[in-house]
């Protein structure tokens, strides 16, 4: 398994030099000439040789260089034979140099290392630049001596700078465009799966408070027992007290990592509207996915960083697909933010079925549920109540109002409990 695995990562670095030479040759036929002739040429297969090694790390720069800069050769000369009738070393000469530039170039980039610049854009495309101003100098002199057609005066050399400097910056910030918004994407994908954990960890926390009851009175009952005289039931007693005080450590080792899996990272900016914009994306795929046509209306007076978008995220996904799940194949949805005092207040409402008026007082209890299967059996009915102890450690309270149409939820929790506060 271990030979195949390896001759995997060996096909993939070959497939990937390939496509780098390839690619780079045929893109460097895309250029502007700022010296007239063929001298020299500016092309964009240098922004394709780099941005492809920032996206696809080869296994050896300075062998990525090397070949690229053969293909490039190779690819000139045969474009001189078939397009211009050019069947002598000529050919060959003019295009030689060209290997020097992407050979320096890599050589550069495998010096400084340049995975550990990646973090770093402006750094990147200061070495970038560079490299690329050294390999352009490198490139012309042959040139020079071998046509004689191309001067390196000071003018020159400012314009080898100038378009170095653009080139690689360009490069660089495409690159970090690119790398920001597969960040993001998994960013998302992250707080999703925490904002889940994070309800669940509530109900654990919970459980485990109730294990610390039953293990303090299995080991009273144990005391009890013994002080009586029954020996035999006092160590069936001692038994249990110890067994559920094992499940109790376990039940703390899980929490541990759930709780590690849900802290936000320090450097990490979640706004308000990031939440949301989370909330209505991933309830429209659930309405798709369930073959519904929901409009979704979203009204926010205000916006602000938050410390808390876990649970944010939790409970208003959860109220969310319940209106999704209330609505039977086409309807809206209404999703409001405002300020209101020391207030902030998420109000969603929908134009499902609606909730029974006499239900009001127990749809927040574990339990209690409204959705069906086609068998007539009822869902798990936690959703609510995971609401509920949300909204109760963020200090907030929460509302059920019965419109003629639909349900309407309304929340209310301390904006000093959500709010990230300056540093």
């Amino acid at each position: 398994m271990f030979s195949n695995y390896k001759l995997t990562i060996k096909n993939s670095d070959r497939i990937a030099l390939v496509l780098t030479a390839l690619l780079t040759a045929v893109m460097s036929e895309i250029k502007v000439v700022p010296f007239g002739g063929e001298s020299f040429r500016f092309g964009l297969g240098s922004i394709t040789f780099f941005l492809l090694i920032l996206i696809w790390p080869p296994a050896s720069l300075i062998r990525t260089g090397f070949v690229t800069g053969i293909v490039v050769i190779c690819f000139r000369v045969i474009e001189d034979i078939f397009l211009y009738n050019v069947l002598d070393w000529s050919s060959v000469i003019s295009h030689l140099p060209a290997f020097l530039y992407y050979f320096v170039f890599a050589l550069g980039l495998h010096i400084i290392k340049v995975e550990t610049f990646k973090t770093f854009p402006l750094i990147l495309g200061a070495w970038a630049a560079l490299f690329e101003f050294i390999g352009n100098a490198v490139e012309d002199f042959p040139r020079h001596w071998l046509m004689g057609d191309v001067r390196l005066d000071l003018q020159t050399l400012a314009l080898l700078g100038g378009v170095a400097i653009i080139r690689s910056y360009f490069v660089v910030g495409l690159y970090s465009s690119i790398t920001v918004s597969e960040q993001k994407k998994r960013m998302q994908e992250i707080l999703e799966v925490g904002s889940e954990l994070y309800a669940e960890s509530l109900y654990l926390e919970k459980s485990m408070n109730h294990i610390e009851q039953i293990t303090a009175s299995s080991h009273d009952l144990y005391r009890h027992l013994k002080k009586e005289g029954h020996h035999q039931l006092s160590m069936k007693a001692l038994n249990i007290a110890q067994k559920i005080h094992e499940v109790k450590k376990d039940s703390q080792r899980i929490l541990s990592g759930i709780t590690k899996i849900t802290e936000q990272k320090r450097g990490n900016i979640t706004f308000l509207s990031d939440v949301l914009n989370l909330v209505v994306s991933a309830n429209q795929k659930y309405s798709e996915l369930l073959k519904k046509h929901i409009d979704f209306h979203v009204n926010s007076s205000v916006d602000f960083e938050t410390n808390q978008p876990m649970p944010l995220l939790a409970l208003l996904n959860n109220l969310t697909a319940n209106s999704v799940e209330a609505i039977a194949n086409k309807g809206e949805i209404n999703i409001r933010i405002f300020e209101e005092s020391a207030y902030t207040c998420f109000v969603i409402k929908d134009s499902g079925k609606g909730i029974p008026k006499e239900d009001a007082s127990i749809i927040f209890e574990a339990g209690y549920t409204t959705k069906y299967t086609e068998q007539g059996v009822a869902a798990t009915g936690i959703g609510l109540s995971h609401v509920k102890e949300i909204i109760h450690t963020l200090g907030g309270q929460i509302e059920l109002k019965f419109p003629e149409k639909g349900a309407i939820f309304q929340i209310t929790i301390p904006t000093k409990n959500i709010r990230k506060r300056a540093e």
